[in-house]
């Protein structure tokens, strides 16, 4: 009878993505979003596939050389046998990035790949030509799906621990890309091939990436989180063979799909509205006192008078109060013209919205006190914005918002403490402010403008802090590497030469040329390889032979193992570059001890009671060189290998129960988070952490520019937070985190 039926493999019946983390840590919606996503961007995956072959075969097709168009054909074969496994990897990557959203880890800095001098530039060319193609792709997602991404975020921190940006977002079109790029890493194929097969993962995947977002938000609200957070309907892109008329299925007639969007910004503005005339009469927001005879301005007319006090706004907003200075002006017009003049209810929200805006911006801690009086000049150029387009509070991608946000961001770092006459951040912030306050009127298209300029000249900075910043972590990297060798040697040192007495010269050999050769071994092989083990046998058969031996088996065994000794001895400090005239001195007298032990294994042997004999004391008035005795001396103390410049004098520290809120805080903070020192009562050190070099447990801060500024250890960082002195500064998007802020307040408000 055959059971084969009734045999389940195992290896099938697991399931084929399997998250590294048990799936019931994550909140059931946020399974429901994972695994709807996933089913999307697997058929994305495989539609990708499915065309690539004919995308890559048309262009081998227009190859000028057989040489190019067999580099397409390997290409496309290449990725056939690897379909698989990479579609695995970059679903099993997005599995992983869920299952992590609710455990914090210390982040791990990239490791750099070898590569040689003469590879250098062309690596750097095609990893550039990479980089720009992956943050074209970004930006282009970002620019048509900024809003939906950005409530999907904001749901998605709603239900977990860890702090989520757009750009950590496991949906994000920023970890989407990084899965793609990790998980096709296996595809040997050239640089215009690699790119290539990036534009159609941009067509195939990141083209319905809209509708994902619209589905996920969707998917969150029906759960009932945050359900009033209303998202524009996404815009679908269109797919090769789709209609293209205009009574094409996807896009509705007259370009109704953008008056929609529209009328749902608009809807946003009108519960901010609503919310504000609920308050209005009580001591938050007081009635307004209008006269009965009133005429309200046009929103043309407040454009102007807000040019007007544009113009003559004051380099500091300290004293500064817009309504006030609103009311002076409308007066004056209402004497004028003998009408009394006040602002429409309407754009006396939008006033009033931007004021509150504003004071939670000026109030932020995390913006430095030097630029705040930069970023507070801003307010009647956005405050002209929000009176022209309402959907500036509710579009993420609003260019003035963006602006803002962008500014914020790139100010993180900045010290108070910085020259800001000399330093260029200051500099461009000054110069659009400027440019604002003087050139706006009433297009903003300038600020469309002034935020491609912006993050042209902060793209350029992060580049350079960036590479300073990775060169900072492999220089530290290298540095707890050369320090656990070190303390490697220094081990195997003392366990041979601790408590003992030996020649003077054999303890200076191997203390200060031996260990040289001990660390080169270690960084270069490991303690785990034959050839740290041959120099520790290397030191372990030098050890012996200056060791005093009386029998004739040990003397056979000393003729036989000098030679070879002295040949390991000498390819070893030549490996290491010692100095070859130290090599010398040591090696005479190295020689001398052994030949002075081989003579007194010649030396007959007295018995008890045996004299010398005496032409032997009469003729020996004095010892060969051969037999004078050797300096000896006694390893008393522990041996210490320093680094030039290094004391391995630490302060002391304070041992704290790994339950303790201060360490819990230390074991929170995420590679790049910025923090804020206060060093005195002066002075504070605004720095990010680079790198947890986990060998040493050291933590390494820089600044902006990524240079090293700090370094703690754990122990060090939980004292700073016990006694105050360290702050996490919030990385969150400015404007956003106001809005958040004054809606919050709004609605506790209104409930009390």
């Amino acid at each position: 009878m055959r059971t084969d039926a009734k045999v389940v493999h195992l290896n099938k019946a697991a399931p084929e993505h399997k998250p590294s983390s048990p799936a019931g840590r994550l909140p059931v919606a946020l399974i429901s979003v994972r695994d709807k996503a996933a089913q999307q961007l697997r058929q994305a995956l495989q539609s990708l596939f499915d065309n690539a072959d004919d995308s890559l075969f048309e262009i081998a097709d227009r190859a000028t050389s057989n040489a190019e168009q067999n580099a397409f054909f390997e290409a496309m074969r290449d990725l056939r046998m690897k379909r698989r496994n990479i579609e695995r990897g970059f679903l099993q990557q997005l599995f992983d990035a869920f299952a992590k959203l609710n455990q914090y880890e210390i982040g791990k800095p990239p490791a750099m790949d070898s590569v040689s001098f003469d590879s250098l530039s062309l690596v750097q060319n095609d990893e550039l030509e990479e980089s720009v193609a992956i943050d074209t792709m970004v930006a282009k997602v970002m620019t048509r799906a900024a809003q939906p991404l950005a409530h999907l975020t904001t749901r998605m921190n709603a239900l977990i621990s860890k702090k989520l940006d757009d750009k950590s977002n496991p949906l994000g079109p920023h970890a989407l890309c990084d899965h793609f790029i990790e998980a096709s890493s296996s595809l040997g194929v050239e640089i215009k091939v690699k790119l290539i097969i990036f534009k159609l993962f941009e067509k195939y995947v990141l083209g319905d990436i809209d509708q994902l977002y619209a589905e996920a938000n969707q998917t969150l609200v029906a759960a009932g989180i945050l359900p009033e957070l209303q998202s524009a309907p996404p815009r679908r892109q269109q797919r090769p063979g789709a209609p293209t008329g205009s009574h094409s299925a996807t896009t509705p007639l007259g370009g109704q799909s953008t008056h929609a969007d529209e009328g749902l910004q608009e809807a946003a503005f009108s519960a901010l509205h609503n919310l504000l005339s609920e308050l209005r009469g009580t001591s938050i927001l007081p009635a307004r006192s209008v006269p009965s005879d009133a005429i309200p301005i046009s929103s043309a007319d407040l454009l102007r008078l807000l040019s007007h006090m544009q113009a003559r706004a004051p380099q500091t907003v300290d004293d500064f109060d817009l309504q006030e200075q609103l009311a002076n002006l409308l007066s004056r017009v209402s004497a004028k013209t003998g009408k009394s003049r006040v602002v429409g209810e309407i754009d006396d929200d939008v006033i009033n919205l931007v004021s509150m805006l504003f004071e939670f911006i000026l109030d932020d801690r995390t913006l430095p006190d030097s630029l705040k009086a930069l970023i507070g000049r801003l307010q009647i150029p956005l405050l002209k914005v929000a009176v022209l387009d309402k959907t500036f509070f509710s579009r993420g991608s609003h260019p003035a918002r963006r602006l803002l946000n962008e500014i914020a961001s790139a100010a993180m770092g900045w010290g108070d403490q910085d020259e800001a006459q000399r330093d260029s951040l200051y500099q461009k912030i000054e110069q659009i402010v400027a440019r604002l306050l003087n050139d706006f009127v009433d297009d903003p298209a300038i600020f469309s403008e002034l935020l491609a300029d912006f993050l042209a000249f902060t793209g350029d900075e992060r580049r350079r802090s960036e590479l300073l910043e990775q060169r900072t972590r492999d220089a530290e990297e290298g540095r707890a590497k050369a320090e656990i060798a070190r303390q490697e040697v220094e081990r195997a040192l003392n366990q041979r030469l601790l408590g003992r007495t030996l020649p003077e010269v054999v303890v200076r050999l191997l203390q200060e040329a031996w260990s040289k050769v001990l660390l080169l071994t270690c960084l270069k092989h490991g303690t785990q390889s034959e050839e740290w083990q041959a120099a520790l046998d290397t030191m372990d058969d030098l050890v012996w032979s200056v060791t005093p031996h009386e029998d004739d088996v040990s003397r056979a065994r000393l003729l036989e193992l000098v030679p070879s000794l002295l040949k390991s001895l000498r390819e070893g400090l030549v490996s290491a570059a010692f100095d070859p005239f130290s090599t010398g001195d040591f090696f005479t007298q190295l020689e001398a001890l052994h030949v002075q032990t081989l003579q007194r294994f010649q030396q007959p042997q007295l018995q008890p009671g045996d004299t010398q004999p005496a032409d032997s004391a009469a003729t020996d008035t004095e010892p060969t060189a051969a037999e004078t005795a050797p300096a000896m001396v006694e390893v008393v103390d522990q041996i210490v290998l320093l680094a030039p410049g290094e004391s391995r004098e630490q302060e002391p520290e304070i041992s704290l129960p790994d339950n303790d809120e201060a360490l819990i805080q230390v074991d929170n903070l995420r590679v790049g988070s910025w923090v804020e020192f206060q060093e005195d009562e002066e002075h504070k050190l605004r720095c990010k952490l680079a790198a947890v070099i986990k060998p040493t447990g050291k933590y390494i801060f820089v600044n902006r520019t990524g240079m090293k500024v700090l370094e703690k250890t754990r122990m060090g960082l939980a004292t700073e937070f016990q006694r105050g002195a360290i702050r996490l500064l919030n990385d969150t998007l400015l404007f956003d985190r106001a809005l958040e802020s004054v809606i919050g307040n709004l609605r506790k408000l209104k409930n009390t």
